[in-house]
């Protein structure tokens, strides 16, 4: 582990030329691209790259077949399924890559959504349902062409997946943590892609329930104007979820007096914003606009996050001095907040999946007192109508 980097003060090399062989330094898959091969003496050597999940990969597609083969045991095969991606995926040519995916069923068609990408993010692993060798002569996936993907789970917890596109909230691990307990057979699956990302999400049809909290500028209604804009002719059911608190993540004890988002354009302060899409964004962008404040005059407004954890981590990090999120992410990282407004957060279902079992047993999760206990125990948030079918 750790025996191989593309650094240049990678020593492994050298210190195995001097004593063995080396064959190879570096092979074309991603990740694990810096991996090392060699001989010390009659011992194979491998050095395996310290990023855990190039780690992992590398460690599965040439240290284990060579412990099979040693052992003369028959390398287990993991089973295989076809999907459609979610949506177009770039790859680099040359280089084969080992895409990790969540995986879920609507209808009779299996869909894989790319989790990060990254060689340090070992949750992309231990979230993924599935792995896809995306061959080095592709430059990419495209969504409507079905793809080979390696299961990493059982096919019966895939079939027992429900999958959640659109907004992030900390609410939904709760929920997903109470399926588990009260319907053992249930999984609950979120993407966070933001509020639009959720909507286009029941519009292509790759997911069970979208979560949403659009705030339209003209009406100040939430959510109802967009889904009667975007989701035309789909007849769709909403359950609400929460109403909660947005408002600014700031360092522990405000260090730099900041009190509202007015505060923003001054020069000493740095921002972390929300994607383009996100609820919180277009929340942002119209109150700044009701401020007259233009956004190109504040620092990091460009710069940007997929969750509220990540709001809040970039600010506790001290990388941001300031960013706009919910309270229970501020609580979580033991930052201060300062409050901006109350949105009502709701679940967008298609009436086609509205009556499956495991829809109506996330609706029964969502409307559990343990649900609303614990909600309630994370701070900003208000659960008087949660469960309440609103559409």
């Amino acid at each position: 582990i750790a025996g191989s980097s593309a650094g240049s003060e990678d020593y492994t090399r050298s210190i195995i030329e001097e004593a063995g062989e080396v064959f190879v330094h570096g092979i074309s898959i991603m990740p694990g691209k810096p991996t090392l091969i060699g001989r010390f003496k009659d011992r194979p050597m491998i050095g395996i790259p310290g990023y855990p999940v190039s780690a992992i990969l590398a460690y599965e597609e040439l240290v284990r077949p060579l412990l099979h083969r040693a052992l003369h045991l028959m390398k287990p095969e993991r089973l295989k399924i076809k999907a459609f991606p979610t949506r177009k995926i770039p790859s680099k040519l040359g280089t084969e890559e080992f895409l990790r995916v969540k995986v879920g069923k609507l209808g009779e068609r299996f869909f894989a959504t790319p989790l990060p990408r990254g060689s340090g993010m070992i949750t992309s692993l231990t979230k993924a349902d599935g792995i896809i060798r995306i061959p080095a002569l592709s430059e990419g996936l495209n969504e409507d062409e079905e793809v080979v993907v390696e299961l990493l789970r059982s096919s019966e917890e895939i079939l027992n997946t429900v999958t959640m596109v659109g907004s992030h909230d900390l609410t939904l691990d709760i929920l997903a943590n109470l399926l588990g307990k009260f319907y053992p057979p249930i999984f609950f699956s979120s993407h966070p892609v933001g509020s639009l990302g959720g909507i286009l999400a029941i519009k292509n049809r790759i997911c069970h329930l979208a979560g949403l909290h659009l705030l339209d500028p003209e009406t100040g209604e939430y959510n109802f104007p967009y889904i009667q804009s975007y989701l035309k002719g789909i007849d769709v059911r909403v359950i609400h979820l929460i109403f909660r608190e947005q408002g600014l993540i700031v360092q522990r004890r405000n260090p730099k007096k900041i009190k509202t988002l007015e505060d923003l354009p001054r020069k000493d302060i740095r921002f972390i914003n929300r994607q383009k899409g996100s609820g919180t964004r277009i929340l942002l962008d119209h109150t700044l606009k009701t401020l007259s404040l233009e956004p190109r005059e504040i620092q990091g407004y460009d710069k940007e996050e997929y969750t509220h954890m990540s709001v809040a981590s970039t600010v506790a990090s001290g990388i941001a001095d300031a960013g706009l999120g919910i309270l229970s992410a501020a609580r979580a990282m033991d930052l201060d907040f300062i409050p901006i407004a109350k949105e009502r957060y709701d679940l967008v279902i298609p009436s086609i999946h509205f009556r499956d079992e495991k829809i109506q047993k996330v609706i029964e999760t969502i409307r559990s007192d343990e649900f609303k206990k614990m909600v309630l125990q994370m701070g900003g948030y208000d659960v008087s109508r949660t469960g309440e079918e609103l559409f």
